[in-house]
């Protein structure tokens, strides 16, 4: 075993950021930082790494950059820019992560993995050599694995270095304040949660629409596609959280149970990955009077892949609340509209009296993940035609969290609670409930369609 020199007992954390000069790194997990520290008042040390060669004050002006963008200045902040440190270094080898190590001053290390998934898995490999300190804490970004059998693995060999309870995995949409919000709305309001149920709900759908294109991100993106990108993770995960049972308290341990026994249960509909799923991509158009070129001819993209950048599966959850209710999951990229959200239609009414005129559509519920909204759009008697019904809507603004989905997490992750991350199995699940459709496309037994950029997607998506 290659073990590094021993660790001051100093009780700030040592947080090491693999990948730190990657865009994720500057685009989240910086900002991130910068929310939770100056809101909190958290003191860190920060170590970044990667395989180019900068010096601290390269790297130190990137900090400085990144958190001159957060309004709230503190002297925890200015103290981060100070005496951040790079070291240069190819973490998939083991004598560069000892070096590594060995920069750190803290036994209270927190290895943050902004890395693409082969690579995190080879950085792991790297470690298991490595004696760690033993409360060192994993982070890993989405995806976890490529599929469930190298998810499999994964899990093995990071359970092999530090606990499950020591492990990360990161998906900030468990980190937004209306994601999180599910509970409060779910379990504190009875006249919600007792409709909640295959009795009262027709349909749910998730929507993780983007307006925006490739915006340079091909060497992740041309190899995940949207499916991975969007479903297999985010839209499952929230769609855990909607239809888990009430857990008995908020521990991440209930929490993540609850979470895992929906998704053991849900699968693609009707067993048919074909007929329940579709899959586009974007030609050259305008979104927002920006000229968006083909996704094809983007910087850095194979079209021999065949990637898609718009995907729709359906899904069903064979619980006794669910059983029967369609969840449609739908993602795209370069589309008309910023559309993130969770719409649960219901019924429509057993009976409507003879005489009673004007229905179109049953009540829906909307949870707004991005921007935070929550509607109810019902059927309403008209002031002037009592005997006619029209549409209304009811909608509240929740006040927003007062950190960023990122800093949610990485509070999390410094406080040692796994409840906002994702669990082993989880993942797990995740990606057999995906793997049918993957397969699908794969044999091209679903047809890549096309659609323009600035539009809403394949016609009659």
């Amino acid at each position: 075993m290659i073990s590094p020199p021993d660790f001051s007992t100093d009780p700030a954390p040592t947080l090491v950021v693999l990948g730190a000069a990657g865009d994720l790194a500057a685009r989240l997990l910086l900002p991130g930082l910068a929310g939770l520290v100056s809101r909190r008042g958290l003191e860190i040390e920060l170590i970044g790494s990667d395989r180019l060669d900068w010096d601290n004050d390269q790297w130190r002006n990137r900090v400085r950059q990144i958190f001159a963008a957060e309004p709230q200045d503190t002297p925890q902040l200015r103290t981060i820019v100070d005496t951040t440190r790079y070291v240069p270094a190819d973490v998939t080898v083991r004598e560069d992560l000892v070096r590594l190590l060995n920069a750190c001053s803290s036994r209270s290390l927190i290895l943050y993995f902004a890395l693409p998934p082969a690579a995190t898995e080879r950085a792991c490999r790297a470690l298991a050599g490595i004696d760690l300190p033993p409360t060192t804490r994993l982070v890993m970004e989405k995806p976890f694995g490529g599929d469930l059998a190298s998810a499999e693995f994964l899990n093995q060999l990071v359970t092999g270095l530090v606990p499950e309870s020591q492990i990360f995995r990161v998906d900030h949409y468990l980190g937004l304040s209306t994601v999180l919000n599910l509970f409060g709305l779910r379990f504190t309001n009875r006249m919600l949660e007792s409709v909640l149920n295959s009795n009262h709900v027709a349909s749910v759908d998730i929507l993780l629409e983007e307006s925006l294109a490739l915006e340079g991100r091909a060497g992740y993106y041309d190899g995940a596609g949207a499916l991975v990108d969007m479903l297999q993770s985010h839209a499952l995960h929230v769609l855990s959280l909607l239809t888990m049972e009430p857990p008995s308290t908020l521990s991440a341990r209930d929490v993540r149970d609850g979470a895992a026994t929906v998704l053991r249960a849900t699968r693609v509909w009707d067993n048919d990955p074909v007929r329940a799923s579709r899959r586009a991509r974007y030609t050259a158009g305008r979104v927002g009077g920006k000229v968006v070129p083909s996704y094809v001819d983007e910087d850095g993209v194979d079209p021999a892949r065949r990637t898609e950048t718009f995907a729709e599966m359906v899904v069903e959850v064979n619980t006794w609340r669910w059983a029967g209710v369609p969840f449609r999951l739908r993602t795209g990229k370069a589309l008309r509209n910023l559309d993130k959200r969770v719409v649960i239609t219901f019924k429509k009414p057993n009976w409507i009296p003879e005489g009673l005129h004007g229905y179109q559509r049953p009540d829906r519920i909307h949870i707004g993940l991005d921007p935070e909204t929550l509607r109810l759009d019902f059927n309403l008697n008209g002031p002037g035609e009592p005997r006619t019904v029209g549409r209304a809507g009811m909608e509240v603004d929740p006040e927003p969290g007062d950190l960023p989905a990122y800093g949610q997490v990485l509070a999390g992750v410094l406080a040692g609670d796994p409840t906002l991350s994702v669990r082993g199995d989880q993942a797990e699940q995740t990606w057999r409930i995906v793997e049918p459709v993957l397969r699908a496309w794969r044999d091209d037994a679903v047809p890549l369609e096309e659609y323009e950029a600035g539009s809403d997607g394949p016609t009659a998506a």
